[in-house]
């Protein structure tokens, strides 16, 4: 089963689209949290993942945008915030029920993997730590979950980390090109954040995604490019805020 790994849409559904016309073959969606927030396009993003991903979580975007306490506004800063409101202003009925039935953290049994954990910011706080140090990422190996592998999102960022030998953690940032893959090894256990699709942070403004071949045992990281301007358009079109169409260029 080849699975395609996707987060932190933030309503960029010119960066999803592309990402789905570029992904290679793969059998199901895994949505790692933050469908909406930010970007121009809620709706559009969040129909689709309610309609075509097998797994979706929560991130604290979307769940700020319902106005929930646990990603309280207050807790963004002022061009997220202006951002998360009109979100939530345009959100359907259909897809603000949808979003509130998520969580920020699951597990669920795949034949070929057993148990998975999928955590939007990572299994010890799902919804507001940025998982981007091993040191952090080894406290959460160690106290926060049991499984081999944890799917995260939120920092916006590709990125994995390996444990060995339950002490030693290993960070890997994969490069910018499509060819970093990550073999999993059944003696190691892995969390791992594909990147961002529609707002990465690495200084590269590609849409970032994965896909996970779970016979194979093997994670691809894959950058796309997608039609920035026409998202920035998008998005001064309902005024959204400046620092925040200006950043999709540079990918930070």
């Amino acid at each position: 089963m080849r699975i395609l790994l996707l987060s932190d849409i933030h309503a960029n559904v010119v960066a999803l689209e592309a990402v789905l016309a570029a992904a290679p073959v793969y059998d199901a969606i895994w949505c790692l949290g933050d469908t909406i927030g930010y970007g121009p396009r809620p709706n559009e993003c969040a129909d689709y993942i309610r309609e075509h991903a097998a797994l979706t979580i929560s991130g604290n975007h979307d769940l700020a945008c319902l106005g929930d306490p646990r990603a309280d506004l207050d807790y963004f800063n002022n061009e997220a915030r202006i951002a998360n409101e009109w979100n939530g202003k345009q959100l359907s009925a259909t897809n603000r029920t949808w979003l509130h039935s998520l969580l920020p953290k699951i597990e669920t049994i795949h034949p070929d993997l057993g148990s998975v954990m999928l955590a939007h910011g990572s299994p010890r706080n799902p919804i507001w730590e940025y998982l981007l140090y091993p040191d952090d990422a080894l406290d959460n190996f160690r106290n926060s979950f049991t499984q081999q592998i944890c799917f995260i999102g939120h920092s916006h960022v590709p990125i994995y980390f390996r444990l060995i030998d339950d002490d030693v953690c290993e960070v890997n940032l994969p490069t910018r090109d499509n060819y970093a893959g990550l073999k999993l090894r059944p003696n190691e256990r892995y969390i791992i954040n594909p990147g961002s699709v529609g707002q990465p942070r690495d200084q590269d403004p590609r849409a970032a995604y994965a896909v996970f071949d779970t016979e194979q045992q093997r994670v691809e990281f894959f950058r796309t490019k997608y039609d920035i301007v026409s998202t920035q358009e998008q998005m001064r079109a309902v005024d959204l805020p400046r620092p925040l169409i200006r950043r999709l260029m540079f990918g930070i």
